[in-house]
């Protein structure tokens, strides 16, 4: 299997050149395996606290972790890219998640752009499938004028997550902090309706050559996806793992990210295991663009991320 890197350089409009702004990058890695290609596009990237993630963790034993990876403590600060994974194979064009769209953060949101560098307009999307409804992956569904993004495309998510997030008691029962995640999917799926979205259950072919896997746990109906290819499975993981060091080697510790803790660190052992035992190459949406690469096992529930050479 091979990765091909590219880049695209674009200008943020004539206004930011005559203000002597930068250009805008957007960086891309292709796998093309017969007549299936798979784009993963950047959205840009988030910064949060470090404790989003290494909060839970034991802290001793997570530093000594970290200094593996070239960092001198546990992080006050993380800045993950986004990365929206793009599916053609001749039929269809499915986008598994849509980026955070212009109300989350700043330095995020532009998937549309990164799209039109590579000649996709929003009304080539066959198809948008969910992985869970947090904002980096939901609330780009939507634009300025409350409009759906994707306006010729199924839009499908699995019917826990939906449910959950268009319940509107979630905001009310939700960790406080994530209140504003509630209430911002709930505006969005009320402003597309329910019947815009397909719904699915357990673990399924959601179309050909897609199988949806339950990963519960970072969200409540939060889903990965298998898509088959000739040369082995590619999973686009979501958000089931997030980073390079700790989800690898010690799968099994809570991550701060997880909105249930036990469930989430769960998923990622079974997930693990599964992308080894089946030779998957996987695709993270957090992990250092475009976040394409292999599991190696290392021990018993521990592994180490391989990236994929190009």
């Amino acid at each position: 299997m091979k990765l091909t890197r590219r880049h695209f350089i674009a200008a943020s409009g004539a206004a930011a050149l005559a203000a002597g702004l930068p250009a805008r990058v957007w960086a891309l890695g292709t796998l093309e395996i017969g007549n299936v290609r798979i784009d993963v596009l950047k959205d840009g990237h988030l910064t949060l606290p470090g404790s989003f993630i290494f909060g839970p963790a034991p802290q001793e034993e997570l530093a000594q972790l970290l200094k593996k990876y070239g960092f001198d403590s546990i992080p006050d600060q993380i800045t993950p890219p986004c990365n929206v994974t793009l599916l053609r194979d001749g039929e269809r064009t499915v986008l598994f998640d849509v980026g955070s769209g212009g109300g989350f953060q700043p330095t995020a949101g532009e998937l549309v752009d990164a799209l039109d560098e590579i000649g996709v307009a929003p009304e080539d999307i066959t198809h948008v499938v969910f992985t869970h409804g947090h904002p980096d992956h939901l609330w780009g569904v939507i634009d300025d004028f409350d409009e759906p993004v994707f306006s010729e495309a199924e839009h499908m998510m699995g019917k826990v997550e939906f449910d959950y997030w268009f319940d509107p008691n979630t905001v009310n029962v939700i960790d406080p902090p994530r209140a504003s995640f509630a209430a911002g999917a709930k505006r969005r799926l009320d402003t597309l309706g329910a019947d815009f979205f397909t719904r699915f259950d357990g673990e399924s072919e959601i179309l050909p050559g897609v199988l949806a896997i339950p990963t519960f746990g970072h969200s409540p109906g939060h889903y990965s996806y298998a898509i088959t290819t000739a040369e082995g499975p590619v999973l686009v993981t979501g958000d089931a793992i997030t980073n390079r060091h700790m989800a690898f080697e010690r799968p099994d510790w809570p991550s701060g990210s997880d909105q249930d803790l036990e469930k989430g660190a769960a998923a990622r052992v079974k997930l693990l295991d599964r992308i080894v035992s089946e030779d998957m190459t996987l695709i993270s949406y957090h992990i250092a663009h475009p976040g394409i690469g292999k599991a190696e096992r290392i021990g018993t529930n521990s592994y180490r991320f391989v990236p994929l050479e190009g």
